[in-house]
């Protein structure tokens, strides 16, 4: 367990490092001199640096012992977060900000099999979840208090704690997480065997329509609440939302190991409904509410939910293929920043529930016609050995 908080820790660290500057904008702004619109690139130029070296990073590393791998991901966020609170000069924050992260791209591919490896194939999806509930907790209250925290004792401060917290982990990690050899030569697999693996493609596929749909919503949450008099209370929805993504994976590592394919099915088909509602009531608070809760509670299982999906379906190319997952996952919050302001522009807020519809249909007929090899029913096997372990 304390193994796998530590790698809950680790996503803890990369969901809050990625969205800080988010809620410090001004701060961050004023202190460099620039506007707030630019300083917003920061967020972008660490996605950035997710998309283009997840799986790149992940190949060239597969061999590699896998605490390695993670204490160099570990140690990047300290750099990199301490060089973002050193500097003065907006390109090379920019730099420091892409770089950190790469280290996040290699550090989500490589959490998921890492929690894999630590159990018995029938507690895989269960010992994800653990792995994932530095998710919600960050998305919950990692970033207000981190906001709270940079707007009271200054926001180079905030980075300096975030590269605090990576040189404990650091430690944490020596100390109690086990070592496991990486791939030998003969087992590793090409991209493209990889990708082509029966399964992989539609769990990807799912995971971009699922996203996509998740993103728009979660992205301009505030104009969206606005019709419902919750401008100001923006807060207090988004505490509901983490703390019933936190039920979420409580829900999904109780199930994912005996009923993966009706869990997926049950909260895609939860996440349309709650859409459809949002379109009739979005100007009742209590609807707004409620369907945060179901929303979150679907979201809080995606994760672990998808990435055993797409592990199992990958086997010995787990690695790789949970490479190709943060792809797909990045591509899903830039492409929801982009089509969610399309939509706001073009046709307002009311134009989100029917979208969200049409999306997490397409999603749930993609799961529901891939079951087998992507979403098998019944007990998972818990699919074939990763890394050679």
């Amino acid at each position: 367990m304390a193994a796998l908080l530590a790698l809950a820790m680790t996503g803890f660290i990369c969901i809050v490092t990625e969205t800080l500057p988010a809620g410090l904008l001004p701060q961050i702004g004023a202190g460099l001199g620039i506007s707030q619109a630019i300083t917003g690139q920061m967020v972008t130029a660490y996605a950035l640096g997710s998309l283009l070296a997840a799986i790149p990073l992940t190949i060239a590393t597969r061999g590699w012992r896998r605490r390695n791998v993670l204490l160099l991901t570990l140690a990047g966020f300290f750099v990199f977060n301490t060089v973002t609170a050193l500097s003065h000069h907006y390109v090379l924050t920019l730099v420091a900000r892409f770089f950190a992260g790469v280290a996040a791209g290699l550090a989500w591919s490589l959490l998921a099999g890492y929690a894999r490896r630590m159990v018995a194939p029938h507690q895989q999806g269960r010992a994800l979840a653990v792995a994932m509930v530095g998710t919600p907790i960050a998305l919950s209250l990692g970033v207000p208090l981190g906001t709270w925290m940079g707007s009271l004792i200054g926001w180079r401060t905030a980075f300096w704690i975030m590269s605090g917290l990576a040189l404990l982990l650091i430690g944490w990690v020596i100390a109690k997480v086990p070592d496991y050899p990486g791939q030998s030569r003969h087992e590793r697999m090409p991209l493209r065997t990889v990708f082509t693996t029966p399964g992989v493609r539609p769990v990807l596929a799912v995971v971009v329509a699922w996203m996509l749909a998740h993103n728009i919503l979660y992205t301009y949450i505030a104009p969206f609440v606005v019709p419902a008099g919750l401008g100001e209370r923006i807060d207090l929805v988004l505490l509901a939302f983490g703390a019933a993504a936190l039920v979420g994976i409580w829900f999904a590592g109780m199930l994912v190991d005996r009923h993966l394919r009706t869990t997926v099915l049950a909260s895609l088909a939860a996440f349309a409904l709650t859409a459809g509602l949002f379109g009739l009531g979005a100007r009742n608070p209590v609807v707004i509410y409620l369907g945060v809760v179901v929303w979150g509670i679907t979201f809080g299982g995606a994760a672990t939910l998808l990435q055993t999906a797409l592990a199992d379906a990958a086997g010995r190319g787990a690695d790789v293929a949970l490479s190709m997952n943060v792809v797909a996952w990045n591509a899903a919050i830039a492409g929801g920043g982009v089509v969610g302001g399309m939509l706001l522009d073009s046709w307002g807020v009311g134009s989100f529930p029917g979208s969200l519809v049409m999306l997490l249909t397409v999603a749930f007929i993609m799961a529901w016609s891939s079951r087998s090899h992507a979403f098998r029913p019944g007990l998972r096997s818990g699919g074939a050995p990763v890394g050679g372990h």
